[in-house]
C-alpha cells in the first residue's frame, strides 16, 4: 500500500482583520501520493494558496493562524514542528514556485547567486560549484545566455524570465514535493508549454509529487491526475481530471468550466457603441509610424526592443497585441503613452505627434490616454486607501470638485467596475488580485480617457474573473466609446475581445489580421506555433497534443524565426504577414 507523501486532515486557517476573524480555509482534507500531480483550482480568495502555503508553514503569523487540523509530511506532523526542522524541509524536501516572481526574488542579489544559495545551504556545495549548477539549471529552464544572465539582477529580467529563474530555484535541490502556485500565470503560451513540459520531465525523472495551484483549466487538462475544486475555503468537488472535465457535479465547477474562453468557438458579434461621436471612423485615433525603441545595456551594447513597427488603431476599436515576453509588446504600449521615449519614429494621437509635446501639453494629453497595468499590486500605492488612489487621478486633472463630490465620483467608479462603495475606505492589501485589477481599471477610467492601453490586465486573474473583466471592458467600451490597445499573451481571450490582432516577435509585427481570420488561417510560422501551444480545456485532446508539444517544445526552445529584414506585406485584404524581402520580389 503506497503511503501518501502529504496528508492534510481537517485543516482550518484563519486571518485576523482588526477585531474580526476571517476563516480562509474551512476543514480541508486531502492526500497527495508520490509522483502524482494534483491540481487545486478555484477563484482567487478560494483558499487554494493559503492551503498550499500552510504545508510549508509560510503563512505570516500574525495575522494568520492555524485553528485546527493536521498536516503530515511522510507521517511526520508539521504543525508545531520546530523552526529548525522547517528550514531543513523548505527548499530541500518541499519546494515552492510562487506566483509573483518579482516579490519573491531578492532585488539586490544576482539571479545566479540566488539559485546557488539553496545548493550551498542544503547540498553543501562550494560557491563555485553551486554557481555552475545554477547556470546549468537556468539553461534547463530555457534561459538563453545563462552565464551572462546569471550575473544580472531580477529587474533586468522580463516577467517570463523571472518566472523561469524561480522555477530553477525551486527545482535546484530536486525536492520530493513541488508546490507550484500559479507557476505559469504571467507567462506566454509557448513558454508555458515549455515550463509545464519541463516540470513534467523533472517529475518523471525524480518522481516528484506536484501540487499545482492554478486557475487555468487548460493547463490542468494536460498536466494533472486529480483535481480538487475549492470555493470560499472549502473543497466542493474532487475527482480524476476526466471526471471533473467531462462530468462535473457541483454548480461551481460547472461555472468555472463554462467561463473558459474557447479558442475554437466563433466570436460573438460586437456590441454597438452607445456613444454618438462626430469622428470619422476611417481616420485612425492612434497611428504608429516606423517606431523604434532601443535600451542602453551599458558597455556600448544596445537592445532593440521595438524594431521599426507601424500600425493604426481606429476609434472604438480594440487592437490585440500578442507575443511572448520579451517580444516588445509592453514596450510598444509604454512608448505609445510616452512612458518610454521612442528612439525614432512617430506616435500620433488624433493626428498630434505625442513625442513633440511640451510637459504641460503632455499632462493634458494624459487625460485622454491611460494605462491599466499588468500587476495591480505593484501599481497601487500600498499606503493609500482606494479613495485616494482613484482620487489622485481626479485631483491631478482638476476633476475632483469638493470632498463630497470626489468621494461620490470614486464610489461611482467603483460601482462601474463591479466593486462596492464601501471598498473606497480600504487599502490595496485587503483585496484579491481580481479586485485590485478592477481598482486599476477604475483609476484609468477616472479621467474619462478616449484610449486605454491594457498591459496584460488579465494575466494574474482566474478564469471566471478574467471573463468578468473582459465583459466589463466590452461594456465600458460600448458605454463610453473607448478605444483599446489590448496587450496579452492569452490568445484565447484576445480573440474574443479584439477586432484585429497583431502578433509580435522579437520587436517586429509578424502578422496582423482581423481576429477571426488570424485564428482560422494563420500565415506566419510563429503565429502557428503560438496557436498550437495554447492548452485546450479537454483532457483527451491535451494528452494527444502534449506528446506532440513536448517534442516541439524541445525544438521550439531552439527555433528562431528570422524577422530582421521582413516587411509586412498584405497577403489578402486586411491580412498582413511579415515576409522576407527576397520573397516579395518574385
Amino acid at each position: 500500500m503506497v503511503q501518501p507523501i502529504v496528508s492534510i486532515k481537517n485543516l482550518r486557517v484563519s486571518f485576523l482583520a482588526g477585531e474580526r476573524e476571517v476563516e480562509a480555509v474551512k476543514g480541508v482534507n486531502f492526500e497527495v501520493f508520490p509522483g502524482e500531480t494534483v491540481a487545486i483550482v478555484g477563484e482567487s480568495g478560494s483558499g487554494k494558496s493559503v492551503t498550499a502555503r500552510s504545508i510549508m508553514r509560510l503563512l505570516p503569523s500574525p495575522p494568520s493562524f492555524v485553528k485546527s487540523g493536521s498536516i503530515e509530511w511522510k507521517g511526520e506532523e508539521l504543525l508545531g514542528a520546530p523552526e529548525k526542522r522547517l528550514e531543513q524541509l523548505r527548499g530541500r524536501e518541499v519546494s515552492m514556485i510562487f506566483q509573483d516572481p518579482m516579490s519573491s526574488l531578492n532585488p539586490t542579489t544576482r539571479i545566479g547567486e540566488q539559485i546557488a544559495e539553496s545548493l550551498t545551504k542544503h547540498k553543501g556545495l562550494s560557491k563555485r560549484d553551486a554557481l555552475e549548477q545554477a547556470i546549468s539549471l537556468m539553461e534547463q529552464v530555457g534561459i538563453t545566455k545563462a552565464r551572462q544572465r546569471a550575473a544580472q539582477y531580477p529587474h533586468e529580467f522580463s516577467g517570463g524570465m523571472r518566472q523561469r529563474a524561480m522555477i530553477a530555484m525551486a527545482l535546484a535541490c530536486e525536492p520530493e514535493l513541488l508546490l507550484a502556485d500559479e507557476p505559469t500565470t504571467a507567462l506566454d503560451v509557448t513558454i508555458q508549454a515549455q515550463i509545464l513540459a519541463l516540470m513534467k520531465k523533472m517529475q518523471e525523472r525524480l518522481g516528484t509529487a506536484i501540487i499545482l495551484i492554478t486557475h487555468d483549466l487548460g493547463v490542468v487538462a494536460g498536466m494533472c491526475d486529480r483535481v480538487i475544486v475549492m470555493q470560499k475555503g472549502e473543497i466542493v468537488e474532487t475527482g480524476s481530471t476526466e471526471e471533473i472535465f467531462y462530468s462535473p457535479k457541483h454548480p461551481y465547477t460547472k461555472k468555472l468550466l463554462d467561463a473558459l474562453p474557447k479558442l475554437h468557438e466563433p466570436k460573438k458579434p460586437k456590441l454597438q457603441s452607445l456613444v454618438e461621436t462626430d469622428r470619422d471612423p476611417s481616420q485612425p485615433l492612434v497611428e504608429v509610424r516606423s517606431l523604434v525603441k532601443e535600451f542602453d545595456l551599458g558597455r556600448g551594447e544596445r537592445m532593440r526592443a521595438v524594431n521599426n513597427i507601424s500600425f493604426s488603431i481606429y476609434p472604438g476599436e480594440t487592437l490585440g497585441l500578442v507575443g511572448e515576453s520579451g517580444s516588445g509588446k509592453s514596450t510598444t504600449g509604454r512608448t505609445l503613452l510616452q512612458l518610454h521615449q521612442a528612439t525614432s519614429g512617430d506616435v500620433l494621437f488624433d493626428g498630434i505627434p505625442l513625442n513633440r509635446l511640451t510637459k504641460k501639453q503632455l499632462k493634458q494629453m494624459r487625460r485622454r490616454v491611460q494605462i491599466i497595468f499588468q500587476d495591480p499590486y505593484a501599481s497601487l500605492n500600498p499606503r493609500q486607501k482606494v479613495v485616494d488612489i482613484i482620487g489622485t487621478a481626479l485631483d491631478l486633472h482638476g476633476l475632483a470638485g469638493s470632498r463630497q463630490q470626489r468621494q461620490a465620483r470614486v464610489e461611482e467608479l467603483l460601482e462601474l467596475v463591479g466593486l462596492e462603495k464601501a471598498h473606497a475606505m480600504r487599502y490595496p492589501h485587503e483585496f484579491s488580485g481580481g479586485q485590485r485589477q478592477r481598482i486599476g481599471i477604475a483609476r484609468a477610467l477616472a479621467v474619462e480617457p478616449d484610449f486605454i492601453v491594457c498591459d496584460e490586465p488579465l494575466s494574474a486573474l482566474d478564469v471566471s474573473i478574467q471573463k468578468q473583466i473582459v465583459e466589463l471592458l466590452q461594456e465600458l467600451q460600448q458605454k463610453l466609446g473607448l478605444t483599446f490597445l489590448f496587450i496579452a499573451h492569452d490568445l484565447s481571450m484576445v480573440k474574443h475581445l479584439s477586432d484585429r490582432v497583431a502578433v509580435m516577435y522579437k520587436g517586429k509585427i509578424v502578422e496582423l489580421a482581423e481576429s477571426e481570420e488570424l485564428y482560422t488561417s494563420p500565415q506566419h510560422p510563429y503565429t502557428k506555433a503560438l496557436l498550437a501551444a495554447i492548452p485546450l480545456p479537454d483532457p483527451h485532446v491535451e494528452v494527444e497534443r502534449r506528446a506532440a508539444r513536448a517534442a516541439s517544445a524541445e525544438q521550439d526552445a531552439t527555433t528562431h524565426y528570422d524577422v530582421e529584414d521582413a516587411l509586412l506585406t498584405e497577403v489578402s485584404p486586411n491580412h498582413w504577414v511579415a515576409l522576407q524581402q527576397e520573397l516579395t520580389h518574385h
